[in-house]
């Protein structure tokens, strides 16, 4: 039913996505007509994953732009201004997100603009523009990173990195994804990704849309795994790079970077361009999210722990930090990033 399933798509009266807390019990398309609407996608997790929250945020101006066309020019950049702000605080970690709306923002700044109309169809074409070039970005990191796994290769993964987390065809699941369209022989190990089990749900469902082999494991399992000797690399996305290298993506992934160390697996992240920050210098700058404990305590509404009393505390960090040393590449669309990634990143801005 849901093979060659859009992610995202712009439908010129709303902005359609896939509502993903639902998956994989049930596959269900939502359109977004509003800024709240979208504020409250972005935020519980309907749509989610640091490029496709950018296309989102990205087609959600757009959309308002597009229905308040008839407003005149200060009015509509006014509103534009609120639902940018408004967008920019549903989620922290994220870079992608605050990408997207600055590039979007700084096309209703530009210049000039003759009339609504007018603006509302240029930011149309940048939001597509947003779109087009995440998902010809995956494409090609996809290439870039298969070139970098044996064949056969058994890959581990660690929460969706896939086309449910970017514009359609996924950044780590992209790398794992253009293996297996190249022919070669790849088996992807899926860590279940608690709390939200973002790989059990999401990325297993993925794979399996897409005819790749997979197997799926707990997330206390990937040490078992690797010590086994099952796993010839580990392909991950990110949702914020600092500029020495440093790699926040979502929580666990750093535990799984130590393991790969000490198992001597190869580690590498897959992200594009857009999300390497080179204003963060380094992990620690990194703001990491911070969300509801019932995640933790009562998953899907079914209680797994005591209530939370003065005793009894709970702590749920979305993402961790994954220091620089421990990656062996940053795969990105423009190439491999190898270390020392301060200078890699330093060069590679300096080059655009």
């Amino acid at each position: 039913m849901a093979r060659g399933f859009a992610t995202i798509e712009w439908r010129g009266d709303s902005v359609r996505l896939i509502d993903q807390t639902l998956l994989p019990a049930e596959y269900r398309l939502i359109d977004i007509r509003t800024i709240p609407e979208m504020c409250e996608a972005i935020r519980v997790l309907r749509v989610r994953g640091a490029p496709a929250i950018g296309c989102a945020a990205a087609y959600a101006l757009a959309l308002l732009a597009h229905q308040s066309r008839g407003s005149a020019v200060p009015e509509l950049i006014a509103q534009l201004e609120v639902a940018a702000e408004d967008l920019a605080a549903t989620r922290p970690t994220a870079v992608n997100l605050f990408w997207a709306i600055d590039r979007m923002m700084r096309v209703v700044r530009g210049r000039e603009w003759a009339s609504g109309v007018e603006l509302a169809e240029r930011l149309v074409v940048e939001a597509q523009a947003v779109f087009d070039e995440d998902n010809r970005a995956c494409r090609e990191m996809g290439a870039h990173g298969a070139a970098l796994l044996p064949d056969p290769c058994n890959v581990l993964t660690h929460c969706n990195a896939g086309g449910l987390a970017t514009s359609g065809y996924g950044t780590a699941v992209g790398v794992i994804r253009a293996a297996h369209e190249a022919g070669r022989k790849v088996h992807a190990w899926v860590d279940e990704t608690r709390p939200l089990l973002q790989g059990a749900r999401l990325t297993a469902w993925e794979l399996q849309q897409l005819g790749i082999p997979a197997t799926l494991i707990c997330d206390n399992m990937a040490g078992h795994v690797m010590s086994l000797g099952k796993v010839d690399a580990v392909v991950v996305g990110a949702d914020r790079i600092a500029a020495n290298g440093d790699t926040a993506n979502k929580i666990g992934t750093q535990s799984v970077a130590v393991l790969a160390e000490y198992y001597g697996v190869p580690f590498y992240v897959a992200a594009p361009v857009s999300t390497i920050d080179p204003a963060i210098p380094s992990g620690q700058e990194i703001p990491i999210e911070q969300r509801d404990l019932s995640e933790i305590t009562s998953p899907r509404r079914v209680r797994f722990a005591p209530e939370l009393d003065g005793s009894l505390g709970a702590y749920n960090p979305a993402f961790d930090v994954t220091p620089a040393h421990l990656i062996g590449a940053i795969i990105t669309e423009r190439g491999v990033l190898r270390p020392p990634y301060g200078k890699a990143i330093t060069e590679l801005f300096a080059g655009r």
